[in-house]
């Protein structure tokens, strides 16, 4: 490195009190862009970098496969060098300060599919274990209703309107859904309560609760879900992974976005919309699986 990425080096450490790890990651990067004026420019001085240069390295990283993450990192990594070359009277104007950002793509949820969550509701538990049956209701309400973790663990017996099947949730604001349930869910909650009874020998109004009988918290949602879908998928497994399983469900079978805005608890549609993207990638894969014509086009 030349003395004034030493000094650069120096300055972010000293004055700017950067951790250990961040001046790494700057070193790292000054040394990347250097060796590629190198090779592409024959130029082995970063001061004299053009923005064209610049824009040639991002597009090369891009090609490259690496993450929109490191490549804006590495941007910023040249807008701070430059900044504090222009402070020093080193050069005059900053090569990389037109050079945009990439867009992070936007993350589509995390789905399980059909057939995993299949797999997992055709295992057999033993019905008369509290904790087995506890926690396959816990997998069942979560991807049946599409429920919060929150608003599970805030759930009652007192929750469930065995004569019109309907679950009453307490979401964001305290705002209050009503839920429908099928048949076969609410045979299973009532077998359910019929246990729990048998088990406690008493009253207990939350509807989920431990292994001793006190209210779930939010980590043993969590802890329950991650072991029950072990095997299952390998993907994340989280409450939040089953309503976004619930939604994307729905709406791959036909069930219209207010609908499913209105079952999930959200405020506006914006937030319930990430889910069409989710569908319009299975309409993709199928399309690209089943149409003939793209069978064509992927043979040459």
């Amino acid at each position: 490195m030349r003395a004034t990425n030493g000094n650069f080096l120096q300055y972010i450490s000293t004055e700017k009190r950067y951790s250990k790890h961040t001046l790494t990651a700057y070193k790292h990067d000054l040394r990347s862009f250097a060796d590629f004026l190198a090779e592409e420019y024959d130029q082995d001085n970063i001061e004299y970098a053009s923005p064209e240069m610049i824009r040639t390295w991002v597009v090369k990283m891009m090609d490259s496969g690496l993450s929109t993450r490191s490549v804006n990192r590495k941007i910023s990594t040249l807008n701070s060098y430059y900044r504090h070359l222009i402070i020093k009277g080193v050069i005059l104007n900053n090569p990389a300060k037109n050079i945009s950002t990439l867009k992070n793509a936007s993350q589509l949820p995390v789905v399980i599919s059909l057939e995993q969550i299949k797999t997992y509701f055709e295992r057999k538990i033993d019905e008369s274990d509290f904790p087995s049956v506890r926690n396959k209701l816990i997998i069942d309400l979560l991807y049946s209703s599409g429920i919060r973790r929150t608003e599970l663990i805030l759930l009652t017996t007192t929750s469930i309107d065995f004569a019109n099947k309907t679950l009453k949730v307490s979401g964001k604001r305290n705002k209050e859904r009503l839920i429908p349930l099928s048949n076969q869910m609410m045979e299973q909650l009532q077998k359910y309560l019929e246990l729990k009874e048998e088990t406690f020998k008493g009253a207990t109004p939350p509807l989920i609760v431990t292994n001793k009988g006190g209210k779930a918290y939010p980590k043993f949602i969590y802890r329950i879900v991650n072991s029950e879908l072990k095997g299952i998928t390998s993907t994340r497994k989280s409450p939040h992974v089953l309503r976004h399983t619930f939604a994307t469900h729905l709406l791959n079978n036909g069930a219209d976005l207010n609908t499913i805005k209105e079952l999930l608890g959200h405020a506006s549609l914006t937030a319930t919309q990430v889910y069409t993207h989710t569908t319009i990638e299975q309409l993709k894969s199928i399309y690209n699986q089943a149409h003939p014509r793209a069978k064509l086009n992927k043979g040459g």
